[in-house]
């Protein structure tokens, strides 16, 4: 198999990790000439160095622009860098196991939105008010104004919100933990679009390097094909 030595590290690398610096964008040149002076656009260097260097230019933008990195900026270079998917991560973190009082609350929560609780509620207050009316001639247990119910509607009420509340902040926090995910996607597929550019460039500056070196032996062939011509014609 055939190797070449890099410039940067003088290490042996495979011929097909090949990167001539004239194929590398001027602000990661930039950036890996600060490092090694010596670094000129007749040197080469190992595709897996030039990763890391995109992704130093790439960390070195969003602290610019961010400022200093979060833990979220942090992942999403981690997982460039390391070529892994974020989707994993997000998975493993939604897969939470719910305490029974999570469980419990949410419950409460469904049943208590819901119209099956307002109808079922509203029977019973009818209910309540009919047996003590007409049926107990307003002498029952809780005649008019309805003391008891009144108190059984407050600690209802009272009971029931806070757990509610529970529910709704569990809520809020799953949506703050979906928002947190989607930036991190978003913020990845930025970076790996701009990775692809990178690419795409030094492909193109490949291709490019490689038609030049074609036309150079086509133009040899020609010169001396009319070399041949010309001496023939003399003969």
């Amino acid at each position: 198999m055939k190797t070449f030595h890099s410039d940067i590290s003088n290490k042996e690398f495979p011929i097909s990790e090949k990167v001539s610096a004239k194929t590398i964008r001027h602000s990661i040149l930039m950036a890996i000439q600060r490092d090694y002076p010596q670094f000129s656009h007749e040197s080469y260097l190992a595709l897996s160095e030039l990763n890391y260097y995109r992704n130093k230019v790439v960390s070195d933008y969003l602290v610019k622009e961010i400022g200093e990195l979060s833990e979220l900026e942090k992942t999403v270079l981690d997982s460039v860098s390391s070529n892994k998917t974020l989707t994993d991560k997000i998975d493993s973190e939604e897969e939470k196991v719910l305490t029974v009082g999570e469980r419990i609350a949410d419950k409460v929560a469904s049943f208590g939105g819901s119209w099956t609780f307002i109808i079922s509620f509203g029977v019973f207050i009818f209910i309540w008010i009919v047996v003590n009316i007409y049926w107990l001639f307003n002498k029952g247990f809780d005649p008019y104004p309805f003391i008891l119910l009144n108190l059984i509607l407050s600690c209802l009420a009272a009971l029931q919100a806070p757990v509610i509340m529970m529910s709704q902040n569990r809520q809020e926090q799953k949506d703050r933990d979906r928002s947190k995910n989607d930036y991190m996607i978003n913020l990845k597929s930025e970076l790996e679009i701009r990775t692809l550019h990178e690419k795409i460039d030094h492909f193109i500056m490949d291709q490019q390097q490689e038609l030049l070196e074609l036309q150079k032996v086509q133009i040899e062939m020609m010169n001396d094909i009319l070399n041949q011509l010309e001496k023939k014609k003399s003969r």
